[in-house]
């Protein structure tokens, strides 16, 4: 990344954590005075922000911070900004809300249409849960348990299910990126990752569904429990 790039990026995450997080609110214009850079810097900015939902460049007005009912929320970059700001429990808990809505289907689906490879995957993702969960905050153990997520919703055979992985995968990396993961697994949400799988590969619906509703709840929970300051589980 050149040094131009750089600071264009560190601008757009500067700026678009600002609307997000409330920090400059709806209806605001957006100037380089105000925000301390470059017009350059700011065109830039402006042409992802708006692609995201979060600006629009008006006649006469300039450019305008829009309400979050125009935001494109399920957008990777949307989620991390949200998650980023005061009121990440609340934004957890309403993609744990989506989740529930998607990935019991999902796990359901995925019994009657998933691959050989796919059901591989997710065995391959849940061995790698297993052998670092005793490091759940860190960076590996996210990546399998992302892999399992991402190959579940692929397997579903559904486009618009697929489509959603991205989102999803960022939720769960903004759990670990804001210490909301527990150091340790708890050992129920790796037998249920299990449960899923296996209920995938035996083509049992009905066990997939209930299992991977499980997940979501367990992960919820958990969560809030972190939030609390309490360790999920005791």
């Amino acid at each position: 990344m050149s040094p131009t790039d750089s600071l264009h990026e560190l601008a757009l995450e500067s700026v678009g954590r600002g609307i997000v997080t409330g920090e400059i609110p709806p209806g605001s214009v957006l100037t380089p005075e105000g925000l301390g850079i470059s017009r350059t810097v700011l065109r830039e900015c402006i042409r992802v922000l708006e692609a995201l939902g979060l600006v629009q460049a008006r006649r006469r007005r300039g450019t305008v911070v829009q309400p979050d009912t125009e935001w494109r929320v399920l957008d990777p970059r949307v989620i991390a900004w949200r998650l980023a700001g005061p009121d990440r429990l609340a934004a957890l808990g309403t993609l744990s809300e989506l989740r529930l809505a998607i990935e019991p289907v999902a796990a359901r689906l995925a019994s009657t249409r998933a691959t050989p490879e796919q059901c591989g995957a997710l065995t391959e993702a849940i061995v790698g849960m297993a052998s670092t969960q005793r490091a759940a905050d860190h960076a590996e153990y996210l990546a399998y348990d992302q892999a399992f997520h991402r190959t579940l919703l692929e397997a579903s055979g559904n486009p618009g299910f697929r489509a959603l992985s991205k989102a999803i995968v960022e939720a769960l990396s903004g759990r670990t990126a804001h210490a909301l993961m527990p150091h340790t697994a708890n050992p129920e949400a790796i037998r249920l990752h299990e449960e899923v799988a296996g209920a995938v590969r035996a083509g049992d619906g009905v066990r997939a569904e209930a299992a991977m509703r499980a997940i979501v709840e367990e992960a919820d929970a958990a969560v809030q429990a972190m939030a609390r300051g309490e360790v999920p589980g005791d």
